[in-house]
C-alpha cells in the first residue's frame, strides 16, 4: 500500500456513504492522531484502539449520525497531500475549509493538529486532509 492515510480516509468515506455505524481500519500513530482530532471536533461518535486476532493494531470508529434526519456529521473527507505531490502550508497560507466551517488536518513539527490550532501555535506543515 503506497498511501495508508488515503486508505484510512477512504474506508471512513465508504462507511459514511453505505450508512454503516462502525468502521474498522489498520492503525498507526498518525491515523490515531487523525482519529482523535475527528472525535474532538465532533465528526465521529467514539473510537477504540485495539489489536486484532493476529496482534496487529486496529482502530474501530463509531460514526456519528443526526438522530432525526439520519444524516452523517461527515459530509466529505478529502486527501490533500499525497505521496506523488506533497502539499505544505505556512502560517500565512493556511487553508480555510468552507470559510472556517470545516477543518484542515495538518502534520506539523509540534504534532498533528487542526488548521485553527496551527494558527494559534504559529506553525505550518503538511496539509493531510480536509474534513467538512
Amino acid at each position: 500500500m503506497t498511501d495508508p492515510i488515503a486508505d484510512f480516509l477512504t474506508r471512513i468515506r465508504n462507511a459514511v456513504k453505505a450508512n454503516h455505524k462502525v468502521v474498522e481500519a489498520p492503525a498507526s500513530k498518525i491515523k490515531q492522531e487523525i482519529t482523535k482530532i475527528l472525535y474532538d471536533q465532533g465528526y465521529i461518535l467514539a473510537y477504540k484502539f485495539e489489536n486484532d486476532a493476529k496482534g496487529h493494531p486496529s482502530i474501530k470508529i463509531a460514526l456519528k449520525y443526526h438522530p432525526e434526519t439520519k444524516t452523517n456529521a461527515i459530509k466529505d473527507l478529502r486527501r490533500v497531500s499525497r505521496p506523488g505531490l506533497r502539499r505544505y502550508a505556512s502560517v500565512d497560507q493556511m487553508p480555510k475549509v468552507l470559510n472556517g466551517l470545516g477543518i484542515a488536518i495538518l502534520s506539523t513539527s509540534k504534532g498533528v493538529m487542526t488548521d485553527k490550532k496551527a494558527r494559534v501555535e504559529n506553525v505550518g506543515g503538511e496539509v493531510l486532509c480536509y474534513v467538512y
